[in-house]
């Protein structure tokens, strides 16, 4: 089980908070940093204010030398297709490969209207990003040649001759696809995902979920083993239960709910909880790390659970 940190700077982050602990999760093994991609705190003041996405990890991909870095996720609203490809091809260039795109429809209708981006409905969403996942990985995969462009005519895009430059480091940076799973999202990722993802749900929902992309695979001809299934769970655990509850009393959620829906708890409890998830066929963990000045909660982790479970 390979365990990644996974921060949410819209609550309240700056750009020097971020790469403290992204350089922290590389000095103590942890396989990737990611953050969210949003403009607007949840539930909090969100000071000192939003951070976008790309040019933080245009930035860190020079700070940091073996740590991957990604996005959980990039809404399709806030970029164009081809903007989107151009940046993340020019963010794996300046980390020498080590970049991943995770990439959904957005939902946030709020930080929409606070920074002037049109909010379609849900349908036009998930349209969008259909399309927008074909253009991205299509500009990436055409040749160098001049006879070799891309184009798509799609209802939301249109692509003309395009030589689809810069090309990323990696051949395909890989695309994380996640949410609840349902068929067209699935069949989505089936086509195109190198990765799926499922946030914060509860152990068995998550399973129906990944056994329903397995499927759309096998509908499609793809082996199912070639996609890598994992989650996202909030992060809280202590060396003992005193300390696992202040922890959750310092991200503001319950402790109960923790315990039994999110990674929460004591070491043992925690160990056992990553161990389920292994057993299911996932490979992979992103831990919500809420509490950016607790980089204790990461050397807890590092020095207690990661030696259990990684390999």
């Amino acid at each position: 089980m390979e365990l990644r940190v996974f921060t949410e700077p819209q609550q309240g982050a700056s750009y020097d908070d971020l790469l403290r602990v992204a350089q922290k999760a590389e000095e103590l093994g942890f396989g990737a940093f990611f953050r969210s991609d949003h403009f607007l705190g949840m539930g909090t003041d969100g000071l000192p204010g939003p951070t976008d996405a790309w040019v933080t990890l245009g930035a860190l991909a020079r700070e940091t030398s073996s740590i991957r870095l990604g996005t959980m996720v990039t809404s399709v609203t806030f970029r164009w297709p081809g903007l989107l490809a151009v940046q993340v091809a020019q963010v794996d260039q300046m980390s020498g490969g080590r970049v991943e795109l995770g990439i959904g429809a957005g939902w946030f209708g709020k930080e929409h209207a606070a920074y002037a981006v049109p909010f379609p409905d849900v349908r036009e969403r998930f349209e969008m990003l259909e399309e927008q996942v074909e253009i991205i990985t299509g500009l990436w995969a055409c040749g160098h040649a001049n006879d070799d462009r891309y184009s798509f005519d799609g209802k939301h895009y249109q692509v003309s001759d395009s030589p689809g430059l810069p090309k990323p480091h990696q051949a395909k940076p890989p695309v994380i696809i996640g949410g609840a799973g349902k068929l067209r999202s699935a069949a989505l990722a089936a086509r195109f995902a190198d990765e799926y993802n499922v946030p914060f749900t509860a152990f068995e929902e998550g399973l129906e979920v990944h056994e329903r992309v397995r499927r759309a695979c096998e509908e499609i001809d793809r082996d199912p083993a070639s996609m890598i299934h994992s989650s996202a769970l909030v992060l809280c655990v202590g060396r003992d239960e005193a300390e696992f509850h202040r922890r959750a009393a310092a991200i503001g959620h319950d402790p109960e709910t923790l315990r039994s829906e999110q990674l929460g708890g004591t070491v043992s409890e925690v160990l056992d909880k990553v161990g389920r998830y292994a057993e299911s066929g996932q490979s992979r963990l992103y831990l919500q790390t809420l509490d950016l000045d607790d980089l204790d909660h990461l050397h807890l982790v590092a020095e207690e659970i990661m030696p259990h479970v990684t390999h």
